[in-house]
């Protein structure tokens, strides 16, 4: 079984983190797997393991000038890694990040496709399953756990009212949650290893992608950042035997009542 798992390269949330001109966030510095990533990366480990053989193949759309996130998916276990590293994406909205990112899968034969429901520092929710419509596949979301029995995926979904068991012909994108499985720890071995697996670095120009990338082919445009207010103290109020007037005076200022 052949598996992608798409990873994302993030600022250390440990640093202060801060915006360029142009409003998008600072990523010069440091670079972390983000930790919802580590369960994709330990969820396709372990189905290739229970397949009895295949590849994990992680890809990412990054500055490739920090790869110790992918590093990282390497030594935990994973096959090889793919980043398509170029300054014209700086600025890249989630669609063209999917488009980037289906064109880097199509390179290669696979039969499911693992993502995070949402990255860590965008938060936006959307990239998978438009990544889903590129490749047309079918997509399941929110995993809680995923078999694979013949050329299908089991997969319970959490949802608002539980979970629903849902069964995918492969090959499918599904989106994993936080908890679907324990990330394992990378080994001493493994660190080592990871130095010599294959970490391919593309461009634009090896994808065939066209020049509207980037903020250039962006369809939204951040215009201010604020920072969020802090939030004030609550008011405090004594019974003095009007404690019940006073609840329902609250209630009817903010129109509950």
């Amino acid at each position: 079984m052949n598996i992608v798992v798409c990873a994302k390269l993030i600022p250390d949330p440990a640093a202060p983190q801060s915006f360029d001109a142009s409003k998008n966030l600072e990523r010069s510095g440091k670079l972390i797997l983000d930790e919802a990533d580590t369960y994709g990366v330990e969820m396709a480990l372990q189905l290739v393991d229970a397949a009895g053989g295949g590849e994990v193949t992680v890809v990412s759309m990054a500055s490739a000038a920090d790869v110790a996130g992918l590093r990282n998916a390497l030594a935990m276990g994973a096959t090889r890694a793919v980043v398509v590293s170029d300054d014209r994406l700086r600025g890249s909205d989630a669609l063209t990040t999917a488009k980037v990112l289906a064109a880097v899968i199509k390179r290669q034969s696979f039969d499911l496709v693992l993502a995070a429901t949402e990255s860590s520092d965008g938060y936006t929710g959307t990239t998978p399953v438009q990544l889903a419509q590129l490749l047309d596949l079918p997509s399941i979301t929110f995993a809680k756990s995923v078999t694979v029995e013949g050329r299908e995926a089991v997969v319970a979904r959490q949802s608002d009212q539980g979970f629903d068991d849902v069964r995918v012909p492969l090959p499918a994108l599904i989106t994993v949650t936080a908890g679907v499985v324990e990330p394992r720890y990378a080994s001493f071995k493994g660190i080592m290893s990871a130095k010599s697996k294959p970490l391919e670095v593309l461009t634009v120009e090896d994808l065939s992608l066209d020049s509207d990338v980037g903020a250039a082919g962006a369809g939204q445009e951040i215009i201010a950042i604020d920072a969020v207010e802090s939030r004030s103290s609550g008011e405090k109020y004594v019974d003095d035997g009007d404690g019940a007037e006073k609840i329902v005076a609250f209630l009817e200022s903010i129109k509950v009542l």
